[in-house]
């Protein structure tokens, strides 16, 4: 289904559980503004051709990753023409607004050339910066590359923790690619056979994860992973349905040897499989149909 659009410039949000998406491929004859958090700038530019197979014939650079730590707040754009390549190192401690500000100037550059802005990896800002920043990253950034003829392109490398933060960020995204087929179906399966526990499941796993990570027992009861929430939206009970859709979605499993109130045995959590999870969950919006996916 496509999802109904506010801008004019096309936001694809690719993931990859396996490491860093690709965002590279799909035509490099277009200008590029690339903003880096996760690569360093010589890292990105010594791999464009065995990721896309050459170059762009432009590209302006943003870098705003760890591995620029200590650049200066004022750091400059720097300009090599034989290379058609202009960067700017910010560093991770850089604001968001200053972030945004060296976006929105480079791309005045590019006005009426229809530039490809890729965004790399948005998954570890997400984290670090949270949610809500994220997604008004994306917002303004997909807003400005609109005004030049532009489409955005996210990089999302999935874990466990990134995957609660798509959401919010597949609420500014046009399509998504990436997402596994086989959790999708069994989301589907949970949704058909018992539309309950995929409602509480769907609302609250990202809280039963927090509880799952943070307890330190091994066969704990519902109750017992809810005590070691703080300030939690669920109750025990519907911590419990929730723990349950994830036992039916194969991210832990039930502990067998008791008689009495179910168990869950903490120790065949697989946080692979919760990020995967998670990320399907994502792609569902508030109206139960799904974002656009692409193979």
């Amino acid at each position: 289904m496509t999802v109904p659009k506010t801008r004019e410039a096309t936001v694809t949000v690719r993931v990859d559980s396996a490491g860093s998406p690709s965002v590279r491929d799909g035509g490099t004859g277009r200008p590029v503004v690339s903003i880096l958090f996760e690569t360093d700038l010589e890292t990105w530019r010594r791999t464009w051709s065995e990721r896309a197979g050459e170059p762009p014939r432009r590209e302006a650079v943003v870098v705003a990753s760890d591995l620029s730590r200590g650049a200066a707040a004022t750091a400059t754009t720097q300009v090599l023409p034989e290379r058609k390549l202009a960067y700017t190192v910010l560093g991770s401690d850089a604001g968001t607004d200053r972030v945004l500000e060296t976006v929105s100037d480079m791309l005045t550059e590019f006005d009426g050339s229809e530039p490809r802005v890729i965004l790399d990896d948005l998954a570890s800002f997400a984290v670090t910066r949270g949610a809500g920043d994220a997604a008004d990253v994306v917002e303004r950034i997909a807003t400005e590359t609109a005004a030049v003829g532009g489409s955005v392109t996210i990089g999302w490398s999935l874990s466990a923790e990134s995957a609660a933060a798509m959401s919010t960020v597949l609420g500014r995204a046009d399509s998504i690619e990436g997402v596994d087929p086989e959790p999708m179906a069994a989301i589907g399966r949970l949704q058909r056979e018992d539309p309950t526990t995929f409602g509480y499941t769907r609302r609250y796993w990202p809280e039963a994860q927090r509880g799952i990570e943070c307890c330190s027992r091994n066969y704990p009861q519902s109750k017992q992973v809810h005590a070691v929430l703080s300030n939690p939206e669920t109750t025990p009970r519907t911590l419990g349905a929730t723990l349950s859709g994830l036992v039916s979605l194969e991210v832990l499993d039930t502990w067998t040897d008791t008689v009495g109130s179910t168990r869950y045995d903490l120790t065949a959590y697989d946080p692979a499989r919760m990020a995967t999870i998670g990320a399907a969950f994502a792609t569902i919006r508030d109206d139960g149909s799904e974002h656009a996916l692409e193979e």
